[in-house]
């Protein structure tokens, strides 16, 4: 390296610092560190305890149900919604109201006949943690419990017209939804007017309804239909750049993001789209709830926030243009509903064959999604061939380096060079110490001479920035990789390998403090650092004291920073830095240049 890269390499450490600090300082904001799923699910129930003391709840708050009044395309104001028991446990909020079963492959639940809510989702292959035996993850909770997590379908209020509210009881054909039995759901309001909602569901995670009106009168009607998801608490969120939660959606083309705080602090508390097709809705790090509008109809789309007692409150909705029904007519619009985990595969499965928009993108792939979401595939094709993640990570790794071998190999054979270089370098230095110009100027002649550049080594390095970044993002956003086992003791790839230096890598049963978790490195994090340190012996000294002791240290720092993240970055490094090394020493060897520090054979 040039000697003059001093104050950029001071610079690189005094940020790596920074970061180690921030863990110390802040522990409860971790820069790299995945959140605890199961310390959410805690802090959930607890909000859930707060609220049911409070008296205060989701269900108690206001309802937006888009309305249709002077401007029947406009969604409107809200009317104010039945008071809720925030006291309520989930089950005893399930009993309240009759409802219509949910079983499938993927799913588990119910409708609630009461407002015909889907406000009852259970995940079925999806664990809280790691361990079997842990809860599954309950998705949609009931609008009559203390934190409210439901989607819903309706039509707006145009006129006299009586529409089916939050109270109505629907009447249902079946008390069973499942692949292949559909349901219909279907309500009179005295007027003439039947209103019915056919809801149909597949293997996984896609619901279809079909909302029809009938009218039996003998005058003209209207219905605008519309769709929502309402989600009341501000769940806890990971808080990192590189990853959204919160608001979501495609709309006219574009994807629209929007954090909970950012949607609370905006102009009235809500966005507004005008959209034609697109999707929308409400995600989490792996799951995701979202309305998918008739893709061939301009509908209304906005983002709200509000507040239900003394919690926020989310939703997101759509309302389709108002339609004229003649007597003796009947009117529908198709409209689905995706709730579930965001497995890639399915989502593109999706948008090919209903043709969502860009469905993929609720994956928060990032910038470089051109390069993260080809990794994520050759990811998931060498795991259907090896059957592990690990080990896939492991072969892309190799693939990447054989890929990458002609570029690599021209920058050792460079770095080699350097090395036969140190001592006519250290004479320059001798002779030159007290002249820095005059030495500088010296060794850019004896460079050139030798045809070595000295910026090479730096090639190796700049070109695994990119990937090493999209395979964090790969291991950190996307759910094939969650509780994705490797061999050992790590057992989930996306989360930090468990085994602590303060626990004598699980020797000890013993909980290390947060504040000291910055230290409580791995085993992995430690092979990691030895790796790097074993490939530093093979590089040339730096002729530049500070910026030797810095390179000494590198290995050491790189350690303890990636300690915290993902095991299967930290494998992936590892192994890297391993095929590296053994390329380096067969180039070495085959120049003469000495390994281990001893004298090359042109000393």
């Amino acid at each position: 390296m040039n000697p003059d890269n001093r104050n950029l390499w001071l610079a690189i450490v005094l940020s790596v610092a920074i970061l180690i600090g921030w863990q110390v300082v802040f522990p409860d904001q971790a820069l790299f560190s995945p959140p605890d799923e199961a310390a959410q699910q805690a802090q959930t129930e607890q909000q859930v305890s707060q609220q049911g003391a409070q008296g205060g709840g989701g269900a108690s708050g206001q309802s937006d149900v888009p309305t249709a009044g002077s401007a029947p395309s406009a969604p409107g104001s809200a009317p104010t919604a039945a008071q809720g028991d925030a006291g309520l446990t989930r089950a005893e909020a399930l009993a309240q109201a009759p409802r219509v079963t949910i079983e499938t492959p993927s799913l588990s639940g119910s409708i609630n006949l009461e407002g015909a809510r889907f406000d009852d989702l259970t995940l079925k292959d999806y664990h809280v943690t790691v361990e079997e035996e842990s809860p599954l993850i309950d998705l949609l909770q009931p609008a009559a419990g203390a934190a409210p997590y439901y989607a819903q379908f309706g039509w707006a209020q145009i006129g006299d017209v009586a529409t089916p509210d939050r109270q109505t009881r629907w009447q249902a054909s079946s008390d069973h939804l499942s692949v292949g039995e559909p349901v219909t759901l279907s309500w009179s309001n005295g007027q003439g007017q039947t209103f019915e909602q056919e809801i149909a569901i597949d293997a996984n995670y896609m619901i279809t309804v079909t909302q029809r009106v009938v009218n039996e009168s003998d005058a003209a009607v209207s219905a605008a239909p519309y769709g929502l998801v309402s989600r009341t608490g501000t769940p806890a969120v990971s808080q990192l750049y590189i990853l959204h939660e919160g608001l979501i959606g495609v709309l006219d083309g574009g994807l629209e993001e929007i954090d909970y705080d950012d949607l609370r602090d905006a102009e009235g508390a809500r966005r507004s789209f005008k959209t034609t097709g697109g999707w929308m809705g409400i995600t989490d790090k792996y799951w995701l709830v979202s309305l998918i509008p008739d893709q061939g109809q301009p509908v209304d789309a906005r983002y709200t926030a509000t507040k239900a007692g003394v919690q926020d409150r989310y939703q997101v909705d759509f309302l389709s243009p108002t339609q004229a029904i003649q007597p003796g007519e009947s009117v529908e619009r198709t409209s689905r509903l995706f709730a579930g985990a965001k497995r890639t595969l399915l989502l593109d499965e999706y948008e090919a064959e209903l043709g969502i928009p860009n469905f993929d993108l609720a994956v928060d792939f990032g910038w470089f999604y051109f390069l993260t979401k080809p990794i994520f595939f050759a990811i998931h094709w060498l795991n259907g061939i090896l059957g592990n993640f690990g080990l896939a990570i492991l072969a892309l790794t190799l693939v990447i380096k054989l890929a990458f071998f002609p570029l690599a190999n021209k920058s050792y054979r460079s770095m080699s060079k350097m090395k036969l270089l140190q001592p006519k370098m250290q004479e320059l230095k001798e002779k030159y110490g007290d002249d820095r110009q005059k030495m500088n100027q010296e060794l850019m002649g004896l460079y050139k001479k030798e045809q070595v550049n000295p910026m090479s080594g730096c090639l190796p390095i700049l070109v695994q920035i990119p990937v090493f970044f999209s395979l964090y993002k790969v291991l950190y956003v996307t759910i094939e990789m969650r509780h994705a086992p490797f061999f050992g003791w790590i057992e989930d790839l996306s989360a930090p390998d468990p085994l602590g230096l303060l626990t004598a890598f699980g020797l000890f049963d013993y909980a290390v403090p947060e504040f000291l978790q910055v230290v409580n490195i791995g085993v992995w994090p430690v092979i990691m650092g030895l790796s790097m340190f074993l490939q530093q012996k093979l590089n040339p000294t730096p002729s530049d004291p500070i910026q030797q002791k810095v390179f000494t240290f590198m290995p050491l720092i790189f350690t303890f920073l990636l300690a915290h993240f993902p095991a299967g970055l930290v494998i992936y490094w590892a192994w890297n830095n391993t095929l590296s090394i053994a390329q380096q020493y067969v180039i070495m060897r085959r120049m003469g240049v000495a390994v281990g520090g001893g004298k090359s054979k042109s000393s």
